[in-house]
């Protein structure tokens, strides 16, 4: 194996968060992956959670799941979307986790006696998490989460100003990601947030080599040269991140502008031109589908904060894509079912989704859409807790198991088909103790979960504490209700289907962890070319939409 001198990109954020680091850092990153080159991504974040495991939907959005079973930020979705990339919990690391490592080697001794502090301890131990996440690649791809200025951040801050030191000028560059507000009242875009917040950065004692800036418009040659200027940048590194219609448009919009081949040359290397044809096919099929467009109900109870479902959403959308199909999403609140019923809020759709989720909340709403789409033989997609869900549903509704439940939401429930896994009765800490990661799944042939993955042995990543009570799974099956996956070493349930359906699917783990915009999910592209189905067996397909 050739030893490979990896180059650094740092992505840092300005004036206001939200930005969209992720999406600039996940760009760059299919460029240069495109250029042929070995990536990687990092994210750092400033909490002081040791992960995001046990942290709000409504606060934090998406917990992504890694395939070694990390609890990670919702970025390293993005990256792993963008890019061939395989995230571990070495791409992520929080300010919590950091210091948990560096207090536990105190505690060791292995500081032998000195005074342990920010610098040079802690912001040591982020350089060698870095360089561990590193090896082995052409370029690392660095973002630093939250906003310049954040005393959070500070020394995450620091440790890649030091790490241009170590690595040598050539081998390092920093992106600073802004905002260029437009003033109505002034007509005019202004560069001042921009220039004090690489003021800011400056007084840390980092130059950015590039400039980013989001804008909602394009910029003259003249505002990006009076940026250079004043923010000390070359003429040539200044570029913008334009709000655009899909996010699958940045790379190209990026390239456009000549980002990559300006950072193949500052960093001197050399590669090839990219190749972004499957790129400018997938923008074509969500901007211009063949087929028109169905409409998907998802029913949940973070409807609110359409980040919960960040990974989910754009599964649909991949599923849309290989479909040439364009995939509208009505969220749901579970509660609204609940107290409105399944036929007024879920009326028109093509599509019913239940996805995953936690808390007793919203979950009789779940269980009313999921039998609503079974008996009006609606295609129907239950992840996770949705699984659960539909085995409540069957068992009570079909099976006539009177207050059949799941223990998570009642204890006392006289029919426990749903119980908690045996691995975690004794588990008292909530933080990275769910089933999590990557395992085995059988098949059964002839399914239809078979026919969609083409093969009988699958991995995939899973989130939960419960599963489907093997003392009920006789009788399910007696009723109809297929169990057409199964863990081979554990003997869960992870596949639940309907032989009498157009589409009834359930899975315990989570597909939308690994669906790719070039590469769809099978389950996600099932699922949406059966929603297609329904539409066209119930009214009149739509004309091709054109934007």
């Amino acid at each position: 194996m050739r030893s490979k001198k990896t180059k650094f990109i740092f992505v840092t954020g300005g004036v206001v968060s939200s930005l969209g680091k992720g999406l600039a850092s996940a760009s760059i990153g299919a460029l240069l992956e495109n250029r042929g080159l070995d990536i990687t991504l990092i994210k750092l974040d400033p909490y002081i959670n040791v992960d995001p495991g046990t942290m709000s939907p409504f606060q934090h959005g998406e917990v992504f799941v890694t395939e070694d079973g990390g609890e990670t930020d919702m970025d390293l979705g993005h990256y792993e979307r963008f890019t061939h990339a395989r995230m571990s919990r070495l791409n992520n690391f929080t300010s919590g986790r950091i210091y948990n490592a560096v207090i536990t080697k105190e505690r060791r001794g292995e500081y032998l006696g000195k005074t342990v502090q920010v610098i040079p301890h802690i912001t040591d131990e982020i350089k060698a998490s870095i360089r561990q996440a590193a090896q082995d690649v052409d370029v690392v791809i660095v973002e630093v989460g939250g906003t310049v200025g954040d005393i959070e951040s500070l020394p995450f801050l620091e440790a890649i100003r030091q790490m241009r030191y170590d690595v040598g000028s050539q081998n390092a560059v920093y992106i600073h990601l802004t905002l260029l507000p437009y003033i109505g009242a002034a007509g005019e875009v202004k560069t001042k947030p921009t220039q004090h917040s690489v003021m800011k950065l400056r007084e840390i004692g980092i130059q950015p080599d590039f400039l980013l800036c989001r804008t909602d418009r394009e910029i003259s040659r003249e505002l990006k040269d009076k940026i250079a200027m004043f923010c000390n940048v070359d003429n040539g590194n200044v570029f913008t991140s334009p709000d655009v219609r899909s996010i699958y448009e940045l790379p190209l919009e990026l390239h456009r502008q000549g980002l990559d081949e300006r950072l193949a040359e500052v960093l001197n290397i050399w590669s090839r031109a990219p190749h972004l044809e499957k790129w400018e096919t997938i923008v074509r099929k969500i901007y211009e589908p063949a087929r028109g467009e169905i409409t998907v109900g998802i029913v949940g109870k973070y409807v609110n904060l359409t980040e919960s479902y960040k990974s989910l959403n754009e599964s649909l959308l991949h599923g849309g894509i290989a479909n040439d199909v364009r995939v509208k999403l009505r969220f749901v609140d579970s509660q609204d079912v609940e107290a409105q019923g399944p036929e007024k809020t879920l009326e028109g759709v093509d599509a019913v989704l239940v996805p995953g989720g936690f808390g007793v909340r919203g979950t009789e709403g779940k269980i009313a859409a999921v039998r609503y789409a079974r008996e009006n033989k609606i295609p129907f997609f239950g992840i996770c807790l949705g699984l659960q869900m539909a085995v409540v549903e069957f068992s009570r509704t079909v099976l006539g198991l009177k207050g059949a439940n799941s223990l998570e939401f009642d204890e006392h429930t006289a029919h426990p088909v749903v119980t908690l896994m045996e691995s975690q009765v004794k588990v008292q800490d909530k933080g990275g103790t769910m089933r999590l990661g990557s395992y085995a799944c059988a098949l059964k042939p002839g399914s239809v979960a078979h026919k969609l993955y083409g093969q009988e042995a699958i991995q995939e990543r899973h989130r939960h504490r419960y599963e489907v009570n093997n003392s009920y799974r006789g009788r399910l099956q007696e009723a109809g209700l297929v169990i057409s996956g199964h863990n081979p070493e554990l003997n869960l349930v992870e596949m639940i289907e309907l032989a009498d359906h157009p589409y009834f699917v359930g899975c315990q783990f989570h597909p939308e962890f690994k669906s790719k915009p070039f590469a769809p999910h099978p389950l996600f592209s099932g699922f949406i070319g059966a929603a297609l189905a329904q539409r066209d067996a119930h009214r009149t397909p739509a004309p091709p939409v054109r934007s």
